[in-house]
């Protein structure tokens, strides 16, 4: 473990499975994956999981559901889902992310909670091992985690960099200008996510995309910078979005961070 500006930093060989199982003991985890029109990559991400740690799939056992939130898709997202293994909860309208997240929350029993975001085209198994351990192990370097996010590589237009366009010039400058404390945080809007469920309950889920911020802002401000972690995936690869797509994210996840220094932003006029 490091720690980049205050923030606990791992490192992608950090945690062993057998260790991570071990140390799970009778809890029970969640894995949670929002999507909306995510057919072509869903039953990838889900094959991911259920492969290696379902135990009704032959896998470790460390992981108890993996329950697809069809956020109002108009595709067969749903289904495919289901073919491939998990439990789907279907929205009958678009609740966004945040609420698509908060409708997961609240369908799982789950004590332990793993958020992963269905269009990424490489999820391993591994992204749950690396994603759970500072929440479970060795408690004697990470004490009273409370939030653990992912960061990786994000390949754009060939390059193996220069993707995450929302998180580099709107999300991480807005940390560095506003909440200094927390500008070691290298992906503030990874999906990959995980918590314990009373620390989700307590904190809240914004809806929409300025979902990750709010959480990240919350948890600091609640329990503290040393309450986060953050740990090495190694390279995500996705669809990247339009410019078009992207404005409304960013301009939500703004919105989310400028409401907590105490700004009432104006959203705009449809």
């Amino acid at each position: 473990m490091s720690r980049t500006d205050g923030v606990r930093t791992f490192a992608a060989t950090a945690f062993a499975l057998d260790d991570v199982v071990a140390a799970k003991g009778a809890r029970t985890v969640a894995v949670c994956v929002p999507a909306h029109n995510e057919a072509a990559t869903v039953a990838g991400v889900v094959r991911a999981v259920c492969g290696p740690h379902v135990r009704a799939c032959g896998g470790s056992g460390l992981v108890d559901e993996v329950l697809v939130i069809d956020d109002g898709s108009t595709d067969a997202t749903a289904d495919v889902a289901e073919a491939a293994g998990a439990r789907v909860l279907r929205l009958p309208a678009r609740a966004g992310k945040g609420g698509a997240m908060r409708a997961g929350l609240d369908a799982t029993d789950g004590e332990l909670l793993v958020f992963l975001d269905a269009d990424v085209e490489n999820t391993t198994g591994a992204f749950v091992t690396s994603l759970l351990g500072p929440l479970l192990v060795p408690p004697s370097e990470a004490p009273d985690v409370a939030l653990v996010k992912g960061f990786y590589e994000r390949p754009f237009g060939g390059a193996p960099t220069g993707g995450g366009r929302v998180n580099e010039l709107v999300a991480r400058p807005v940390l560095d200008v506003l909440f200094p404390s927390l500008s070691g945080v290298r992906q503030p809007l990874a999906g990959e996510t995980a918590a314990p469920r009373r620390v989700l309950e307590k904190v809240g889920l914004d809806p929409g995309y300025g979902v990750e911020m709010g959480l990240l802002l919350d948890v600091a401000a609640r329990l503290g910078v040393s309450a986060i972690a953050q740990v090495d995936l190694g390279t995500r690869v996705h669809r990247n979005r339009s410019l078009d797509e992207l404005r409304p994210q960013a301009a939500e996840v703004l919105r989310a961070a400028l409401e907590r220094v105490g700004v009432a932003p104006r959203r705009a006029a449809r």
